[in-house]
């Protein structure tokens, strides 16, 4: 009886490690057992040093681990397990691979996000969810891969290569020949441009004058004074019209008179004759 009692105790302690050092190990990989979580999927080209178990941040903060990675002929497809309902992740977003560490450390999934959170926008798990703002519950999102030495280096080799296939030294070779004789072309026209502007100085210089000049002549023009002389002018010449008319009528009708032009006539001859026997010619020898 002593015996099995002290077994059972064993049995329990030994039990009862393993149940903490299971809840350890799942602590520090961050998952929660029984916690009500949602999940989305990540799309990743290369998921180097990501692992089953690998935290998920938004915004420096712990919301979730990595669940299943799956490996599929396009991409790789991970599961991330967010631990919050009520995390809002507004559209566009991106899944990010990190190292919270330059020296190296475990690669981690952070939350990108450039979009907006409305007001009173339903939760991720709620039937509504409105997939064009927020992510919602089983929503697939684009990932990046982890850049790294490796990943750099292979990059640049690619460039390289491309960059001799292209003949791209010989492209910029003969852009910055193609931009030398531009440059002397823009010189050559700035030099044509300030000799046609030193030619047309003189004009430039005249229309100035006249210009003035005619400032000075609005400017008088706008003299109330110059103003009613000028409208005084303009009604001396109107009276001065209609005395001539009138004078031109009365000696039109003088002329058309028969009785007095004859008699003016008559007046003319008579006069003539008595200067001539007052004065009489002298004849011619």
């Amino acid at each position: 009886m002593r015996r099995s009692f002290r077994d059972a105790i064993v049995g329990i302690s030994i039990l009862g490690g393993i149940v903490a050092f299971g809840g350890s190990m799942l602590w520090l990989r961050g998952i929660k057992v029984g916690a009500n979580t949602w999940s989305i999927k990540a799309n990743f080209s290369d998921a180097s040093g990501l692992s089953e178990g690998s935290p998920v941040t938004y915004r420096g903060i712990l919301v979730g681990s990595i669940g299943r990675i799956e490996i599929k002929p396009e991409n790789i497809q991970a599961t991330l397990k967010l631990e919050k309902k009520n995390l809002l992740l507004p559209k566009p977003i991106v899944a990010r691979l990190i190292k919270n560490s330059l020296l190296g450390s475990d690669v981690q999934v952070a939350l990108i996000s450039s979009g907006k959170v409305y007001q009173n926008s339903p939760l991720p798990i709620d039937p509504d969810c409105n997939s064009n703002e927020i992510i919602c519950e089983g929503d697939s999102i684009e990932g990046e891969a982890l850049t790294s030495i490796s990943s750099l280096t292979t990059e640049l080799d690619r460039i390289v290569k491309k960059a001799g296939e292209e003949d791209i030294i010989e492209k910029l070779v003969s852009s910055a020949d193609q931009f030398d004789r531009t440059q002397k072309e823009l010189e050559d026209l700035i030099l044509q441009a300030r000799e046609e502007i030193y030619r047309a100085q003189p004009i430039i210089v005249e229309l100035i004058e006249a210009s003035r000049h005619i400032n000075n002549i609005l400017a008088a023009i706008d003299n109330p004074k110059t103003l009613n002389d000028i409208k005084e002018t303009a009604n001396n010449t109107r009276s001065l019209s209609k005395k001539i008319d009138a004078f031109g009528t009365d000696i039109n009708k003088i002329i058309e008179d028969e009785e007095l032009m004859n008699a003016l006539r008559s007046v003319t001859i008579g006069l003539g004759q008595f200067f001539n026997e007052i004065y009489p010619s002298k004849s011619l020898p």
